[in-house]
């Protein structure tokens, strides 16, 4: 393997990467292949994730979506539950936060049985936070300074997963908006920054 191809997977960057440095890796290009690992899992793997119980529609308030069966046993509703999404970025890394909306707004606190929400029970410290990148803005700061071919590569990588993943939310729900700077967009704000983006002012 010399090049990488547009649409390499997460095992082809990691063989690429070892080959350029003679198999010396890094740990942060390591921590962020590792939280990539489980998130090409998320939908497969045996444990449950906060991704994996929004989408399960035993979860959902199925009298407010008119929900029915169809003839083969399959759920149906109606109307789509409805969610608002925001990419937030901190100091641990990158995760991808969820709001069941009500009303076109979001919905912060505990809801319990509340019919008018899309959810049965909506606990924000078990479901909010549907799956985080471990320190990739230290990463992306990496990238930007000194990243090589396979770095850039797997931040590359980083984007299409959380992209692919919102799609696939977005067919089970109404997705009211998606707030923030996507991970591409992030990225072109640290080049815009000249790496300091810390300093928030300029």
């Amino acid at each position: 393997m010399t090049t990488l191809s547009q649409n390499a997977n997460l095992k082809e960057i990691n063989a690429y990467k070892k080959k350029i440095n003679w198999g010396d890796v890094s740990a942060i290009y390591h921590m962020i292949s590792s939280s990539l690992g489980d998130l090409d899992g998320i939908l497969t793997h045996g444990f449950d994730s906060a991704y994996k119980q929004i989408l399960n529609p035993n979860t959902w308030n199925l009298t407010l979506l008119g929900a029915d069966k169809n003839t083969d046993g399959s759920l149906r509703v109606n109307k789509k539950p409805q969610i608002i999404l925001r990419h937030e970025f901190n100091d641990i890394g990158y995760a991808l936060h969820c709001y069941p909306a009500i009303d076109g707004q979001a919905v912060t606190p505990h809801m319990i049985s509340q019919g008018n929400c899309p959810f049965n029970n909506w606990l924000p410290e078990k479901m909010q936070i549907l799956f985080r990148i471990n320190s990739f803005i230290a990463f992306a700061i990496y990238c930007f300074q000194s990243g090589d071919d396979a770095d850039i590569a797997l931040l590359k990588y980083a984007h299409y997963k959380v992209e692919k993943l919102i799609g696939i939310l977005s067919e089970s729900f109404e997705i009211i908006t998606v707030r923030g700077y996507n991970l591409a967009e992030f990225y072109q704000e640290i080049a815009r920054k000249n790496g300091d983006i810390l300093n928030m002012d300029s």
